[in-house]
């Protein structure tokens, strides 16, 4: 298994791409984006490495993880969208509305036109769930194969609808904002419960082993749980 961190986006995102065949990936919170002048570094990566994305999953729904969905979308349609349902009014058509509550609790108004309109999901991750499921992706191919293997811890507590990603067979964790390197994601903003996410700590610490290595949504080197 391959994983490559592309800091992208305004608040500087790890955007991780993973590597699931000799031509096949999927995008981890997408943040690159014509704000911060990196529109297109995620797609120059995956052209770089000879994939395209299958998937785009988002492990929650703030407007500095889901800025890039417009271009990739565009770069490669067939994409799935994937992210929680809890979270699922900060993208799509409407995401406006949901987006301008966060960005003025940020002061950032000036970023709203960069997450307005976003793509519509196409499916949902759900606990307990591996990625094939969530996508509704068919077949038996090594693709297939190695998107099972990433299973849907639902976290909520940054956000209502924060997910991690869990790959027990290489021992990896895809966190988002909800563990960091010695803390934790922020709750302060709508949708964020600091008795949740201290709930979520607890169960991340007690389902994954101690040994497995953690990409985080922010500072760039992965860490040991």
């Amino acid at each position: 298994m391959e994983i490559v961190v592309v800091q992208t986006g305004p608040l500087r995102v790890n955007s991780l791409i993973v590597k699931i065949s000799q031509t096949e990936a999927f995008v981890v919170d997408p943040a690159s984006c014509e704000f911060s002048k990196d529109e297109i570094i995620i797609k120059n990566q995956l052209e770089k490495m000879g994939l395209k994305a299958v998937a785009l999953v988002l492990t929650h729904g703030h407007f500095d993880h889901v800025c890039g969905l417009p271009f990739l979308h565009k770069s490669f349609p067939d994409a799935k969208i994937l992210i929680h349902q809890n979270d699922s009014a900060l993208i799509g058509h409407d995401s406006k509305i949901a987006q301008e509550n966060h960005l003025q609790k940020m002061e950032f108004g000036e970023f709203l036109p960069f997450v307005c309109d976003l793509p519509e999901p196409t499916d949902f991750l759900s606990e307990g769930k591996n990625l094939q499921e969530c996508a509704n992706i068919q077949g038996e191919s090594e693709a297939t194969q190695n998107l099972q293997n990433w299973r849907v811890l639902e976290t909520p507590g940054h956000t209502q609808g924060s997910v991690c990603l869990w790959n027990e067979r290489e021992s990896v964790l895809i966190s988002g904002d909800t563990l960091f390197n010695g803390s934790w994601g922020r709750t302060d903003l709508p949708g964020g419960n600091e008795a949740q996410i201290h709930q979520s700590l607890k169960k991340i610490f007690s389902t994954v082993p101690s040994n497995t290595t953690v990409y985080s949504g922010h500072d760039f080197r992965p860490f040991f749980l």
